[in-house]
């Protein structure tokens, strides 16, 4: 991915003022068309533009821009910089379709039953509701109360697994921060998502049960055994 001067033109412009770079090295240093470049240093565009030193800006340095104004087909490479890169912000509130909007407050429920730890800008942040909303639903003020029935987030789409494991993990340390500051027994927690049970394991080949076949062809053994039975039966009867 290419990267750019933060002002571009004001950069170019500098370097059309104070070096003897090439319209082709600036305007590719810039992210800019050489007509461009040129329509600068003519004052056809951006009139009266002030120049952005690159230098200054840790853009560039002095041996970098003396390298290339030796060979014109050479291009000026950009000086890392160790400053962190921004972060995106999130624009808004996460966007929840209508269908969904209506199961809200039971999916609070759900929440506040499950994992009673999770404090109530907690829960608002998982379903994106508001804590007022789930301070009624908490204190069963909620004028909707009556008829809600909880409902797991996670198999509706409202939070994630992942999302919802942090904010009780979260809370979980912070009820323990709590209890030991006021020299309260601290309490333990089980895992804060269910998970998935495990379909139980098959038994090996040498471990099956061995099947009896009541209907099977007897063998030479088997009609040994019969007839010694006979033989038993009539020495006892007769």
């Amino acid at each position: 991915m290419a990267v750019y001067p933060l002002m571009p033109k004001a950069t170019a412009s500098w370097l059309v003022d104070n070096t003897t770079l090439t319209f082709d090295q600036i305007a590719e240093f810039c992210g800019l068309h050489p007509l461009e470049v040129q329509a600068l240093a003519d004052g056809e565009v951006n009139a009266g533009i002030m120049g952005t030193n690159p230098i200054m800006n840790g853009e560039l340095s002095a041996e970098e821009i003396a390298r290339c104004e030796k060979a014109g087909n050479t291009k000026l490479k950009m000086l890392k910089s160790d400053l962190p890169k921004p972060r995106a912000r999130a624009k808004g509130p996460r966007y929840t379709p209508v269908t969904k909007r209506a199961e809200k407050p039971n999916a609070i429920v759900y929440l506040l039953k499950r994992y009673p730890e999770l404090a109530d800008v907690q829960v608002a942040k998982l379903i994106g509701s508001t804590k007022p909303t789930v301070d009624s639903i908490r204190n069963k003020t909620h004028p909707q109360w009556n008829t809600l029935k909880p409902t797991d987030p996670l198999s509706i789409g409202l939070c994630t697994a992942e999302e919802l494991e942090k904010a009780v993990r979260r809370a979980q340390r912070r009820v323990q921060r709590e209890a030991k500051a006021a020299g309260k027994p601290i309490p333990t927690f089980g895992e804060p998502v269910d998970a998935i049970p495990a379909p139980p394991a098959a038994p090996a080949p040498s471990e099956a049960p061995e099947e009896t076949d009541t209907h099977k062809t007897p063998g030479l053994d088997d009609l040994d055994d019969l007839g010694a039975d006979d033989e038993d039966d009539a020495r006892a009867n007769g």
